[in-house]
């Protein structure tokens, strides 16, 4: 598939992973949509690069279809990638005094992590499945974030987990669902990454989570999750699959 020339969105493309990724996108050609909360850093990044910023809530429907109404209005929709963020709930299914974790905080957590992705990829999906097909009927391809705590949830991290574990049973189903549209689905399950909104605190993190890294010993870089979803944009034969992106790191317990 052809990068140049083609329209993305990039859902949460202010963030760390999502500005790597709006930056690489654009480098290859691609007339790409920043929809993110972040106005700040969505408009800045509209104005260093030419890119269009929408503030979008990936929960919301009407938010969604807005942004990949803009994209649409630059030229052929082809991908769309969500890295969104927010806030998640955590603590241990029980407490030490015996309190079940908060009901509420796990609902909330879900609607971002999980809800918000199915939010964008079913709209998403409607809208690739609109442009006109390559020589391998292909017509595009959608990236997805998970996490390897979909795998190996640490102590406290249950609601995020059971998001992310949603979002990697998701993918093959939606690859399956889509294949007769010509629209992909890939997703990718990062590990420890360091990123801007870690601020000082990263360098903590760096020295925590560096030597727990089998090769090589750092956390992950933004850049290193674009290179992928270029190469998975690019790569027609991937699809229904979840790619760990980490260094070879498996979560400890805690």
């Amino acid at each position: 598939m052809q990068i140049s020339g083609s329209s993305a969105v990039v859902v949460g493309g202010a963030g760390g992973l999502g500005e790597a990724t709006v930056r690489r996108l654009h480098g290859a050609g691609a007339k790409v949509v920043v929809a993110d909360l972040a106005d700040d850093r969505g408009k800045a990044l509209e104005q260093e690069l030419g890119v269009r910023y929408v503030r979008t809530d990936a929960t919301s429907e009407d938010d969604v279809l807005a942004a990949l109404a803009e994209a649409e209005s630059a030229g052929p929709l082809r991908i769309s990638v969500d890295c969104h963020g927010g806030p998640a709930s955590g603590g241990r299914l029980l407490g030490r005094d015996g309190t079940p974790i908060s009901l509420d905080g796990f609902r909330k957590t879900i609607d971002v992590y999980l809800t918000g992705v199915f939010n964008v990829l079913r709209l998403a999906a409607a809208a690739i499945a609109k442009q006109e097909p390559g020589e391998d009927g292909g017509r595009g391809v959608i990236v997805n974030t998970a996490s390897i705590a979909a795998y190996e949830g640490q102590i406290g991290q249950l609601p995020y987990a059971a998001a992310k574990g949603g979002v990697v049973s998701m993918t093959l189903v939606a690859a399956r669902d889509l294949s007769p549209l010509g629209v992909r689905v890939v997703t990718i399950a990062p590990g420890t990454f360091l990123t801007p909104a870690y601020g000082k605190a990263g360098d903590q993190l760096e020295a925590y989570w560096g030597p727990q890294v089998p090769h090589p010993r750092r956390m992950g870089r933004s850049p290193e999750y674009a290179a992928l979803v270029e190469h998975i944009c690019e790569n027609g034969y991937l699809n229904g699959e979840v790619i760990r992106l980490d260094g070879a790191l498996r979560f400890p317990p805690k």
